[in-house]
């Protein structure tokens, strides 16, 4: 999707997935160190490089919508930390090798295959070896509960798709299920998740 899609998603000044963490990203603090590098992918309006940083990691944010990584450092401001932002299309970004030391990946289904595997490759390519990817995403079967995200399947992870692009890490965690989320307006309700942290070999 393009830029000025998401800048007109975002062109309003409530905060359209609010301004708390992601629940499950929250969960893994105890993996947060302060001084580490860390990547928030498609990080919208801020929320959870924000608190990336609120943990003291030097956080990279990048998203493509300008509006939207306004709202992240207007965010950021506000809670007193400091973030590091750039406007990017992550498909076709020049993803740095061996850069970070944590990359959170918080719901960024928006890119169906063969456009997806760039992403990944991408994830795969940016973490340090000893580094952590930290995962949420919906399951197919989010398509019947329609409380967030995507509207095409093809976009959407299962337990068994995540195994094929980094079983060769070790997988810390992976779990599928159904759980009520609140994250603003665009992502409320009984939702079909799937949550993974990896550890880059």
């Amino acid at each position: 999707m393009s830029s000025d899609f998401w800048d007109a998603r975002y062109a309003t000044d409530d905060y359209i997935f609010g301004t708390a963490p992601n629940v499950f990203l929250a969960s893994q603090a105890a993996l947060i160190r302060p001084g580490m590098r860390a990547l928030a992918v498609a990080d919208g309006e801020g929320r959870n490089g924000v608190w990336l940083a609120e943990q003291g990691a030097s956080v990279h944010a990048i998203d493509v919508s300008s509006a939207a990584l306004q709202k992240a450092r207007k965010l950021a401001a506000e809670r007193g930390v400091t973030l590091e932002t750039e406007q990017a299309d992550v498909l076709d970004w020049a993803w740095p090798e061996a850069a970070y030391d944590l990359v959170a990946a918080i719901f960024i289904q928006f890119a169906p295959p063969p456009e997806r595997d760039r992403i990944i490759a991408g994830i795969r390519r940016t973490l340090k070896s000893g580094g952590v990817l930290i995962l949420q995403g919906y399951t197919p079967k989010q398509i019947e509960f329609a409380t967030g995200g995507p509207g095409n399947p093809a976009n959407l992870y299962s337990a068994d798709l995540l195994r094929d692009w980094f079983g060769d890490w070790d997988i810390l965690h992976l779990r599928e299920h159904e759980s009520v989320i609140s994250e603003g307006s665009h992502h409320h309700g009984m939702s079909a998740l799937v949550d993974m942290v990896a550890r880059k070999a």
